[in-house]
């Protein structure tokens, strides 16, 4: 992978910041680098559904959101991408804790990113695990 970065932690920060859905999670950027970020979600009782738990439609939103900022460390802050597909399999529950997302390009090609993100715990045990396919738009 190449090693230059297409953007600062200041873009991130303020794509994050300026994101409706980013803020509604209380998204927050832990680490960046070339093609791979991790993003923090920290707990909040309102992301809880029945039973105490996490809701998996958050964990998916902080997968999605961390692949899609890197992304933006190969592409740019102005890169339009979109997700086409995504597979997640949960492992085990998240309770009352913050979540860790880390997002990895593990294929950047002219039309489609493939990439893996995982979730864990503050302790670092594995919440779950995605794959994730975006296609970048033509910018017309």
């Amino acid at each position: 992978m190449e090693s230059r970065l297409a953007v600062t932690r200041d873009d991130l920060s303020r794509i994050l910041s300026g994101s409706p859905f980013a803020r509604i999670y209380n998204l927050r950027l832990d680490s960046f680098g070339s093609g791979e970020c991790t993003l923090v979600m920290p707990f909040d009782e309102a992301l809880e559904r029945p039973g105490g738990i996490v809701s998996g439609s958050v964990l998916m939103t902080a997968a999605d959101a961390a692949m899609w900022l890197a992304i933006m460390t190969r592409l740019g802050k102005d890169a339009m991408t979109v997700t086409t597909g995504m597979t997640t399999a949960f492992l085990k529950p998240a309770r009352k804790e913050d979540v860790h997302c880390t997002a990895r390009i593990l294929k950047l090609g002219k039309k489609l990113v493939y990439g893996v993100a995982e979730c864990s715990g503050d302790a670092g045990s594995l919440i779950s695990h995605h794959t994730i396919t975006y296609a970048v738009m033509d910018p017309r």
